[in-house]
């Protein structure tokens, strides 16, 4: 795609990349307690993806932020598990294949990186990022898996990478 970079995060995109997260959450209702909304650590993702096993990307598109993804290991997760983390898009570049980069470089970085499994919790109310996730090959889980303090979302799903 012209006009596309992704990079790792820069302490300077924390404010731009947390508006971001929070009015894509607030466009589909679920600006809920329970979700990265009121997660303290989503005014600071750069400090927050300095956690070894981690890794976050800043999508730009024209030499602005456009959104972002990462990959965190965790707690609670068994073995080889990641989980692919605060993927959000500005709603100006949806639809444009921009997820699409975010997920695959993260994915590809995170088997590069020893992990076997990727995981991920959503909600229905991101429906949209549910048929990207099953286009990727994530299959549904009954349940949650680890410790993400997440208690807002409903819908699980794993990966093997």
């Amino acid at each position: 795609m012209e006009n596309i970079t992704i990079r790792q995060i820069q302490p300077s995109d924390n404010a731009a990349i947390a508006i971001i997260i929070r009015n894509a959450l607030a466009e589909f209702g679920a600006n809920k307690p329970g979700t990265v909304y009121f997660d303290p650590t989503t005014d600071d993702l750069y400090s927050l993806f300095q956690t070894k096993g981690s890794v976050y990307f800043i999508a730009e598109f024209n030499h602005s932020i456009a959104g972002g993804a990462g990959i965190f290991p965790t707690d609670n997760l068994p073995q080889g598990y990641c989980e692919l983390v605060k993927m959000y898009l500005s709603g100006a570049v949806r639809g444009m294949g921009l997820g699409r980069h975010l997920i695959d470089k993260s994915l590809q970085w995170a088997k590069e990186n020893g992990y076997t499994h990727c995981y991920l919790e959503t909600m229905p109310e991101l429906r949209k990022a549910v048929s990207v996730y099953e286009k990727f090959g994530f299959s549904y889980l009954n349940g949650p898996m680890g410790n993400s303090g997440h208690f807002g979302c409903d819908v699980w799903m794993v990966k093997e990478l």
